[in-house]
């Protein structure tokens, strides 16, 4: 796989490399990162041939945007991909009212999926960012909000995009039910869907996946190793945010298994997986430092044998059916 390859998302002339970086880590997620150690990640995965860049306000409540949007300055604005999120706007206070995020900005945030608050929050992303565009606008974790966001939210994001300010419209979020319920409008260009279609979990192949290669929508895959088990299955790993379920840490143990008799990581194999579909674009991988932006990259160019594959669905850890490289 070449993962700088650029492809383009649905009938947009919009295009990402099919590796992407993901900035919710240089907010300081978990972890303090600093100014310093987020611009060195993203000057990494920049030198290792990464376009794609993908941020939001919440992470961070505007660290992720302002680190981001600093590190890519000066940087030629035609050859990058820039994404940024609706949907939670930024207000003054001192707690995110997050404990996921180890920094504090001094700001804080509310839902906001109404169609002012939308053109307020993309006229914000660019300032925190201080670039002059955004190229794909999500709407963000709308799960609890369906009826705003269809029906206030997504006229505001169609209004920019026909306006030129964006290039593409989507949603991202971690289920593909309601995602799929936003494709069949007829009005996003892509989406992305986080945890839904990794190595553990394809359950966006019920509904969205095929909905989306049938209308030409691109989907971009974040969360492929559903928060840390499938890049390292080691004792205390999680599953989505959570400690792994025994069961689900015993499966991604033997999928590592059969990987390392290929000599292939684990992280390779997750990383790679969701590209075999033909409506998936590109995967983000959240990358924090140096290190983690060479070994995403390092590990998307991997040459996997076909035969990894294949033991995979013999050992009764991959559906035959399942798209594989």
């Amino acid at each position: 796989m070449d993962p700088f390859a650029r492809v383009s998302l649905g009938g947009t002339g919009v295009t990402v490399t099919r590796l992407g970086m993901g900035l919710a880590p240089i907010a300081g997620l978990f972890t303090p990162v600093g100014d310093d150690e987020a611009r060195v990640a993203v000057d990494t995965a920049w030198e290792q041939g990464v376009r794609f860049f993908d941020t939001a306000p919440f992470y961070g409540a505007g660290l992720s945007e302002r680190r981001g949007g600093a590190a890519l300055h000066g940087r030629s604005r035609s050859v990058f991909t820039l994404a940024t999120k609706v949907g939670r706007r930024l207000i003054t206070g001192d707690d995110p009212g997050d404990d996921i995020w180890a920094e504090r900005s001094g700001a804080a945030w509310v839902w906001d999926f109404s169609a002012a608050g939308v053109r307020r929050q993309h006229a914000e992303s660019l300032e925190r960012l201080g670039l002059e565009r955004i190229d794909i606008l999500h709407l963000h974790d709308p799960d609890n909000h369906f009826g705003p966001a269809l029906h206030d939210a997504l006229p505001a994001l169609v209004e920019l995009r026909a306006a030129g300010a964006i290039g593409a419209v989507s949603a991202g979020m971690n289920q593909s039910a309601m995602l799929t319920e936003f494709a069949r409008t007829g009005h996003f260009d892509c989406f992305l869907l986080a945890g839904r279609y990794t190595l553990l979990d394809q359950s966006g192949l019920a509904d969205l996946l095929p909905e989306c290669h049938r209308r030409g929508i691109s989907v971009l895959c974040g969360g492929v190793y559903n928060s840390g088990v499938l890049a390292d299955p080691a004792d205390g790993a999680t599953f989505d945010y959570r400690p792994a379920p025994p069961a689900v840490l015993a499966r991604a143990r033997a999928m590592a298994e059969v990987c390392a008799r290929h000599g292939v990581p684990l992280r390779a194999a997750a990383l790679q997986f969701p590209l075999a579909h033909p409506a998936v674009a590109s995967v983000l991988i959240g990358m924090r430092s140096a290190a983690e932006a060479a070994d995403a990259a390092a590990m998307a160019a991997l040459e996997i044998p076909g035969a990894l594959w294949r033991d995979l669905v013999r050992a009764g850890l991959l559906d035959a059916d399942v798209p594989h490289p």
